[in-house]
């Protein structure tokens, strides 16, 4: 807690050590925070990874809770267009449940633009008894040749309508800008009247953009 907002540390456990893992959460928990992000992360560049290390997500779940109990809240990663690395849709599916079932508490999803995607993979996941929180992730757009750049590395599709608009405006920071406040302004009313519990912002050090949003939909 700092200047009276709550932290929640993102922990990346692929090849991390069990027990250094332990010790930084004891560490979390010394200092009273009680809200973690557990994630898989990335493969370090040359870097081999230790067999009997952490490798998914899940089992760093199932860490937290055998030695913490329910101290943590414990927030995982959703992927309603699928992680870019996973096999197939199903496979993507089962690792999410997998984490839930470790016990996870609730989950944030990567961004998107196509509202339908979230409540589509809330449905599906509801249908094999997860019912954890999912929140969507929202990404402001203050410039297409990055947003582009940033979701091809991670699997967020930017439908072809907002694409072709995006890239008509070239160079006209002040019109993408304000294209991309009117679209997920609209996305974001639509995903709280239908039922999102709340809204996570990636802000990308673009707090301006979050707080126009915010303003609008009445916050």
């Amino acid at each position: 807690m700092a200047d009276g907002i709550a932290a929640a540390p993102h922990l990346a456990c692929i090849g991390a050590n069990r027990e250094e893992m332990s010790d930084l959460l004891h560490t979390y928990k010394d200092m009273g925070i009680r809200h973690v992000v557990a994630l898989r992360g990335d493969v370090p560049s040359g870097v081999g990874l230790n067999n009997q290390g952490l490798h998914y997500a899940n089992e760093l779940v199932s860490l937290i809770r055998e030695d913490f109990g329910d101290w943590f809240h414990i927030e995982v990663a959703a992927y309603p267009e699928f992680h870019p690395q996973a096999r197939s849709s199903e496979d993507d599916i089962n690792h999410f449940v997998r984490k839930c079932q470790a016990g996870a508490s609730s989950a944030i999803t990567q961004y998107f633009f196509n509202a339908d995607s979230y409540f589509w993979f809330v449905d599906e996941v509801q249908s094999r008894g997860i019912n954890i929180p999912i929140i969507p992730g929202i990404m402001p757009i203050a410039s297409f040749s990055k947003l582009a750049r940033f979701s091809e590395t991670c699997g967020a599709e930017i439908p072809r309508w907002l694409r072709l608009k995006l890239q008509a405006y070239a160079d006209d920071t002040a019109s993408i800008k304000a294209l991309g406040l009117d679209v997920v302004t609209q996305m974001c009313e639509r995903l709280l009247q239908q039922g999102a519990p709340s809204l996570h912002f990636y802000t990308l050090n673009q707090a301006g953009l979050v707080s126009t949003i915010c303003q609008r939909l009445g916050y």
